[in-house]
């Protein structure tokens, strides 16, 4: 039982450090300091992994996974939506690597069938 608290805790201050380390690349990634950025980025990823958790989804999209380059939108990534495409996606890609990441827009219909459902 004691064992459980105490990886409770070790997951809780992992996700702290986490968040703190992002938040920290986000402002040097902004100030163009990508050196100090991506370090920042390397850090956090590899306490997810000494801990076995997966890495936040909030920060999980705001780094390439190729070239682990924290993504700046409109500084060092672009952001485009291609709504013609089925289903309709988000595509971001690194401009630092080339690397493009595309992520389907399915969850909001998903959403408003739950509220209109079909009579």
């Amino acid at each position: 039982m004691r064992h459980r608290t105490n990886v409770k805790k070790i997951k809780n201050i992992a996700l702290e450090r986490i968040d703190i380390l992002m938040n920290l690349a986000e402002e040097e990634a902004k100030q163009n300091r990508m050196n100090r950025a991506r370090r920042y980025v390397e850090l956090s990823r590899k306490i997810a992994m000494k801990i076995r958790m997966p890495f936040p989804k909030k920060w999980k999209r705001r780094i390439c996974k190729k070239c682990g380059t924290f993504l700046v939108f409109g500084k060092n990534a672009r952001v485009r939506i291609k709504s013609n495409e089925n289903p309709p996606n988000v595509m971001i890609k690194c401009l630092e690597c080339g690397n493009i990441v595309r992520i389907p827009i399915i969850r909001e219909k998903k959403l408003k069938r739950k509220k209109n459902p079909k009579q």
